[in-house]
């Protein structure tokens, strides 16, 4: 497979998922990591290619990056366990993201796509807000204008059975109103879109590019008011 030529997401790379949860170390790790790179790694990168040129039509500014060490768009698989109870040392999951413009990826928004055996989706937002940009945000959401427009963005997304989430302080705000109108909203302290779980056949097959690229499209407006907000 080349970067240029995404077939989709075979069983095999599902099958390593499931069976690396069962054998989480690094001594099995090491016995499959040719099936890792053949059936996770290769593909993937192919994803990233063939998704990300799509999605530039929309957003010039989309950072595409094969780089497999952790800081281009594909997550490394290796878990920071320094500061966890779970010291598993892999994760079961793939992790990829396209990010806008400069800046460290996971503080610019962005598209995120998930791969796992129970679980795979598509979406897009800021994950978590760095201290500048958590600032701007509640600023614009305590506007009148612009808060508003966020919450019809916001919607107008769930109406078309986007997911929405984020890490949420459990009150307000210190220095907003406890019965201010957007509250709700004043507490995330990351806002993401997710979209509905994709079946596997359209995981196993090069269709899931125009799927994704669908879905990130219909959620291009909560993309844009993040860029112009935060």
């Amino acid at each position: 497979m080349t970067m240029s030529d995404f077939d989709g997401f075979s069983p095999a790379a599902f099958q390593f998922l499931v069976e690396l949860r069962a054998n989480n170390n690094r001594e099995w790790f090491n016995e499959h990591k040719q099936v890792y790179q053949e059936a996770i790694v290769e593909p993937a990168l192919a994803f990233i290619v063939a998704l990300g040129e799509r999605l530039r039509a929309i957003h010039p500014d989309l950072n595409v990056d094969t780089r497999t060490n952790g800081a281009g768009s594909l997550m490394r698989i290796y878990r920071d366990t320094r500061f966890s109870k779970d010291k598993t040392p892999y994760k079961t999951n793939v992790g990829i993201v396209w990010w806008q413009g400069e800046g460290k990826k996971m503080e610019r928004p962005g598209f995120y796509f998930h791969l796992a055996p129970e679980s795979s989706w598509v979406g897009g937002g800021l994950y978590m807000f760095p201290p500048p940009a958590l600032e701007a945000f509640q600023v614009a959401v305590d506007d009148p204008t612009r808060g508003a427009a966020l919450q019809g963005v916001l919607e107008q997304l769930q109406a078309k059975g986007f997911r929405i989430w984020g890490e949420r302080y459990k009150r307000v705000p210190q220095g907003y109103s406890a019965d201010h109108p957007r509250a709700d909203l004043l507490k995330y302290k990351g806002l993401f879109a997710a979209s509905p779980d994709f079946p596997p056949a359209v995981l196993g097959s090069p269709e899931l590019v125009d799927a994704c690229y669908d879905i990130c499209a219909a959620q291009a407006p909560l993309q844009q008011w993040l860029l112009e907000n935060v």
